[in-house]
């Protein structure tokens, strides 16, 4: 009993409270040391304890301040060999909605229990579609928000998309619709099957996971296939005379 006592202590200290379907992507193998991961919306690090410990190229950002200096300690607690000093850079007080980095930095992006904080689906687009520009391509988006499945005859709408759960919170509900064409709107990739878990119909979670493709923009059929014809040349027909 002792045993396994210690046993499960260790898998919590090396994971802390890490969401078990995030767990479920480093078991698959989806995110791997040496990848770049950024955990938008990050709380307090409750999913980083693993990335820390294991030395992962790591990166969060939170709108709150409390939320990441409580980061920033936690990776001077965790970090092997003081690796996230400064860790002012890596740990920043953005919106999750206009962040500072650059386009295509990110092999993950995290975002757990944050979409469903907007304010309106404008807003949840907004969210989505900056989560996505940060994302390089090939890399992964996670994300695990609110959902009215299963539940729309227990919500209370209150406009744009928002709605008062059962539990008596206020969230951006988005259903399955919405969700596809969100995915189809980006080009991305579907890596599983939504899963929404219904908590005592209380309120539900969907884990949404995509895959960002490489995606080669080439120049209109039509614009590459013009040729500039020389000097005192005079266009033809179809027939090859002058016109």
């Amino acid at each position: 009993m002792e045993a396994s006592e210690a046993q499960s202590m260790n898998v919590r200290e090396q994971f802390g409270n890490i969401d078990i379907y995030l767990f479920d992507q480093l078991l698959k193998g989806r995110i791997a040391p040496g990848m770049r991961v950024l955990d938008a919306g990050c709380g307090n690090g409750r999913n980083l304890v693993h990335f820390l410990h294991e030395g992962y190229d790591l990166w969060a950002v939170d709108r709150s301040a409390a939320a990441v200096e409580a980061v920033r300690a936690l990776a001077r607690e965790l970090a092997p060999d003081g690796e996230f000093f400064p860790s002012e850079e890596r740990f920043r007080m953005e919106p999750v909605e206009k962040m500072s980095f650059a386009n295509d930095t990110f092999d993950v992006v995290i975002s757990c229990a944050v979409l469903h904080f907007a304010e309106s689906e404008t807003h949840f687009q907004q969210m989505v579609s900056e989560l996505w520009r940060v994302l390089k391509p090939g890399g992964l988006l996670f994300a695990r928000l609110a959902s009215g499945e299963g539940l729309e005859d227990r919500i209370r709408p209150l406009g744009g998309g928002r709605y008062v759960l059962p539990d008596g919170s206020e969230r951006f509900l988005a259903d399955s619709g919405l969700l596809e064409r969100t995915a189809e709107k980006h080009h991305a990739l579907q890596v599983e099957p939504l899963k929404t878990v219904n908590v005592e119909n209380l309120r539900c979670m969907t884990t949404w996971c995509l895959k960002k493709p490489h995606i080669l923009f080439f120049d209109p059929i039509e614009e590459r296939s013009e040729e500039r014809l020389p000097e005192g040349t005079g266009e033809t027909d179809e027939t090859g005379t002058e016109g």
